[in-house]
Parts: structure tokens; sequence; C-alpha cells
């Protein structure tokens, strides 16, 4: 049984940042600490992931438009950042753990001014911009990939490579079996663009679809996860093209779908890539090409040279080009169901719990690693 303490998460309000700090606001909570959240407005109003968890709404500016938009970034950052050290003087945390997105820089900010030990969890394969600021002052780096660059080599020694957690419900999956697929039954694709959608999905994954064999077309079913802007139009597409479809502006049961889906078509993103390679889920990415530092194509690297995904970039993502990504996975499945074991090798389930893990070891004597964790193999400046 280990010692009630106190935690603050501080995370950005997009579900990249969410996800993996719920899943560790999960595991706390199990192990009998208390926790709380700081975010941004869209962060503690995220659906699903953080309720009965005392939640804040620190101010955090952005970065951008100028001269005069800096000095209102760090003016909104400085009072953020007393809000957090007030915080911190009530609820008395035990570490305080930023998971990037500018709302974790004035939480980690009034931490380094109190003295409480920090770290900060990475999900992509390219430090994020907090991230890099933070990283020389905190205690703890958790990174999702063995190889995470534009990490310094002065701060590889408090690196843990601990994966990206994921929803116990998405974990679940994990010792399920990979659908049955049999060459005249119903194939499930799953599309996604992440929590904001993406529209080039919307538009070039039906058209891609219609290309494919008349026989293999009338098995597809397909659940499409679209924009609000781009959701009637994309299902009159299906409609016309006579493919089965399901479109929904969000799926709050998205590991339903997950767990049924032979085929995910999707974004590179952080929680996507963890999600696919716990369930074991082979897909056709397509990195989002305005994402900071390029991070979605180093994200798909490791599952893609794993043999468990494709990655197609945007300005090759054609109908024909998934046509034929399509054909090449589907029409033979015995080598779909290996690219599912391959995707589900670069899988981490135990990181929920290895960061959990090193997250009470912050006010514990400096000595031990914790268990499960693991020093980085490669990384880059």
């Amino acid at each position: 049984m280990t010692r009630p303490r106190h935690f603050v998460l501080a995370a950005g309000g997009t579900g990249g940042h969410m996800v993996p700090a719920a899943a560790l606001a999960t595991e706390l909570a199990r192990r009998g600490h208390r926790v709380a959240l700081v975010s941004d407005a869209r962060g503690v109003r995220f659906p699903g992931l953080f309720e009965g968890v005392q939640t804040h709404v620190l101010p955090a500016g952005r970065f951008a438009g100028g001269p005069i938009g800096w000095a209102k970034a760090a003016r909104e950052m400085w009072r953020g950042r007393a809000m957090a050290r007030e915080l911190y003087r009530t609820f008395k945390p035990a570490a305080v753990i930023g998971f990037g997105g500018y709302p974790a820089f004035p939480a980690l900010s009034a931490a380094f001014a109190e003295k409480i030990p920090t770290a900060v969890h990475e999900q992509n394969a390219v430090l994020g911009r907090v991230n890099r600021l933070v990283a020389g002052r905190v205690d703890a780096i958790a990174t999702s990939y063995e190889a995470t660059e534009r990490l310094k080599p002065a701060h590889v020694a408090k690196v843990r490579v601990i994966g990206n957690p994921v929803r116990d419900s998405v974990l679940a999956l994990r010792a399920k079996p990979y659908p049955l697929l049999e060459e005249d039954s119903i194939f499930r694709v799953l599309v996604t663009g992440g929590s904001q959608g993406a529209s080039v999905l919307s538009k070039v994954v039906p058209d891609g679809l219609a290309l494919l064999p008349v026989a293999f077309r009338r098995r597809l079913q397909v659940t499409h996860q679209a924009r609000i802007e781009d959701i009637d139009a994309a299902r009159a597409k299906y409609a016309e093209l006579e493919i089965a479809a399901d479109l929904a502006t969000y799926l709050p049961d998205l590991p339903e779908h997950l767990g049924w889906a032979h085929v995910v078509i999707a974004r590179a993103g952080a929680s996507t890539l963890a999600e696919l390679t716990a369930a074991g889920r082979p897909a056709i990415l397509v990195p989002l090409p305005s994402a900071t530092d390029d991070h979605q194509t180093a994200n798909a690297r490791e599952m893609v040279q794993a043999g468990g995904a494709r990655c197609i970039a945007q300005t090759q993502f054609t109908p024909n080009e998934l046509a034929k990504q399509m054909q090449k996975l589907g029409l033979d499945p015995a080598a779909l169901e290996n690219a599912a074991g391959r995707a589900r090798a670069c899988g981490r389930p135990d990181a929920a719990r290895d960061l959990a893990d090193l997250v009470e070891s912050l006010d514990a004597p400096r000595s031990a690693l914790p268990v499960g964790a693991a020093q980085p193999k490669q990384a880059f400046a």
C-alpha cells in the first residue's frame, strides 16, 4: 500500500495531452492518491476523461503575433504562475507533472519557484516546445519513444522511456484476438482524424474505397469520424458510391469501434499511435503536415518500420494511392493479421503503471530507478 499523496497534472486542452494525463490520473487514484488537473478552458471540459477530478483553469498565452503578442502572452503566463503557486500552497502537491501544451508552462514554473518535484511526459517522437523549455529544470523526462528528437544530450540522463498511457477501455483490447477475417466476411474500416477530425480523410477516403474491386468494396463497413463542416458531404459521397458507412463528428465509444476494426485509416497523432499499438490494429497513416516539427511523421516511423502500418504523406494521399495500399493490406487476411501482430509488438501496455511509478518516486530518495522504466537507446539533439 503506497502512502497517499497529492499530485497536480498540467496539460494543454487537446486530446494528445489530455488522454495520457487522464490515464495517469486513473492509475494514481487507483493507488489512493488525490489528483488535481490544471489546463485551459478546453481541457477542463474534455468529455469523459476527468470526471470527479478537481480542475483548475490557468491563463496561458501563446507566444505568437510579434512583440505585442509576446508581451501579452508573458503577462498571461505570469498571472497563471501566480495562480498555480496559490493552488500549491493549499493543495500541497508531492509533484507536478506536465504533459505539454501552453497551460503546462505556468504550472511547472510555479513548481520550480515552490521547489516542488517535477516531471514532464512527452507523447510525441519529437520533444514539444514547452517540454523543451523546461527540460533543463525538471527532475525527470518520460518519453514515449526510444528515439526522441530535439532532446539535448545534457538531459538524456534524466530520461525514462515509458510509453504513452492509454485508457483502460483501449488497453482491454490487447487481451482480445484480432477480429476474425475470412475472404467473404465483412471488412470493417475505422477512419479517424483524431479529436478534431481531418478534412483530407473525408475528401479522399470515400473515393479511394470506391476504386477497390467490386467484391471487396461490397464487404466494407466504414465508421468515419469527420469534422462537422465535412460530415454531410462525406455522408452523401458514401451513399452515392454505395459504400456502407456510419459517420459522426465524435466517437465516445471509439474503443468499441477500434476493437472491431480490421484496419484503421488515421492521422499519426500520439494518442492514435498509442491506441493502435496497444490494441494491435494495422493502419494506413496520413501525418498532419502542419504538425510542429513534423512530429506526426516521426511518430509513425516506429510502427511503419515494424511492419504494422503504412505511411502516406498528405501530398501523396490520393484515391489511387489509398486504394493501392488498401488492396495490399486487405486482400490477404493472413498478411493483415501478421501486420496486426507487428503493430501490437510496438505497444507499451504498462505505460500508465510505469509513469505512476516514476511520479511516486519524485518525492522519494533519488537512488533507485522506478521498476519497469528504461533508459533511452538513442536521442537526438
